[in-house]
């Protein structure tokens, strides 16, 4: 017998929410409207040494060359906040970033590794899809993505309902905000294509407004040379000096612009432990994570999107942010506490990394 596609996407959806997906829809492949943006982006640098995003060339805009023969893309998102957020978590995550000596990690790290879980749960999700056609396609192709490959993700899940853009570039929800993991599965069977949502943004320009280190050049246009979320996990080598300061103590990531948007009010927690957060990455004094050895970062990293920056540039982002902190006004350190900070870079001024030692050097320039 034939298959009903609007079926087959009834179980594809309900299928995906059991694996812990928040929403499952259907984009088109027709993304040639986006590829003059995506040229001009890449002409300007602003993707900086993040070669990736041009080594594919327009086949980023272009399922069907990128894997040939799709003909829908499965759109999927996934809340990622840990089960234990408090209502008040923006309110909490400011207070962070306004003690100069806590070393902040970006909200979507401190659990397990994003690429993992997603990964894991879109294979289990293209599985069950064949399963469901088994005997029906024998020629069934399936392939997933999450932020692995050259996809334009938030373009695609534009176009398949599952948000607008908002003005910082991400994907924002109205039930739901900004604080979830996309992920897509290309294949070569036909699905009803979801509706796209309108945009609820307005004259708000909070994240605009809110970046430090104004890396939203344009509504929806992001340089990413300046942005501490690129400074701290792309960007291999010296961090500019004239950014440093506007980095404050975040030493993987930033949330700013999320934690000022207002649909962030109805962020929705994860039912999955995975994205629980971890002992050791969320509290941490810099005095503490500058001893870290090689071999404790390794452990204390395990599982995490963090391991794969190595220790060298987490010396390097937390030394800045050391150095931050030493020239804060705003740092409640004894005497005692900004001796042993300085201490803790001093056992750095001599490593042999060059990079970490520039940046050891600059903060203890204070």
């Amino acid at each position: 017998m034939p298959i009903d596609p609007t079926l087959l996407l009834a179980h594809i959806q309900k299928t995906g929410h059991a694996l812990g997906f928040s929403q499952i829809a259907v984009a088109p492949v027709d993304l040639s409207s986006a590829e003059p943006a995506l040229l001009s982006w890449l002409e300007k640098n602003f993707h900086g040494e993040m070669d990736y995003m041009a080594r594919h060339g327009l086949k980023r805009a272009r399922p069907a060359e990128l894997v040939p023969g799709t003909v829908s893309v499965i759109t999927a998102r996934m809340n990622y906040l840990p089960r234990d957020t408090p209502v008040d978590w923006q309110e909490v995550e400011w207070g962070r970033l306004h003690n100069p000596t806590e070393a902040v990690v970006s909200v979507y790290a401190r659990g397990r590794d994003y690429h993992k879980v997603l990964r894991q749960r879109l294979g289990q999700l293209a599985q069950a899809i064949e399963n469901y056609l088994a005997g029906h396609e024998d020629s069934l192709q399936t392939r997933a993505f999450t932020d692995s490959a050259p996809v334009l993700e938030a373009e695609l899940a534009t176009r398949s309902g599952q948000g607008w853009r908002g003005k910082h570039s991400l994907v924002l929800n109205r039930d739901a905000g900004s604080m979830f993991f996309l992920g897509e599965i290309f294949l070569n069977i036909q699905l009803p294509v979801s509706e796209p949502v309108t945009e609820h943004c307005g004259q708000c320009s909070a994240c605009i407004d809110v970046c430090p280190t104004k890396a939203i050049v344009a509504p929806g246009l992001v340089d990413a040379r300046r942005c501490i979320s690129y400074l701290t996990i792309e960007h291999a080598g010296s961090i500019p000096e004239e950014l440093r300061p506007l980095m404050g103590n975040r030493i993987y990531g930033c949330d700013d612009c999320q934690l000022t948007c207002p649909w962030n009010k109805y962020a929705q927690t994860s039912n999955l432990p995975d994205f629980d957060t971890r002992n050791g990455l969320v509290g941490q004094q810099l005095v503490e994570v500058l001893g870290w050895t090689q071999e404790q970062f390794l452990q204390r990293t395990e599982g995490s999107a963090i391991r794969r920056i190595g220790h060298l540039r987490w010396l390097r982002n937390v030394a800045v942010a050391a150095g931050n902190a030493l020239r804060s006004t705003q740092n409640n350190l004894s005497a005692e506490g900004l001796v042993a900070l300085r201490q803790a870079l001093k056992l750095h001024a001599n490593h042999t990394d060059a990079n970490v030692r520039e940046h050891v050097q600059w903060a203890l320039s204070s």
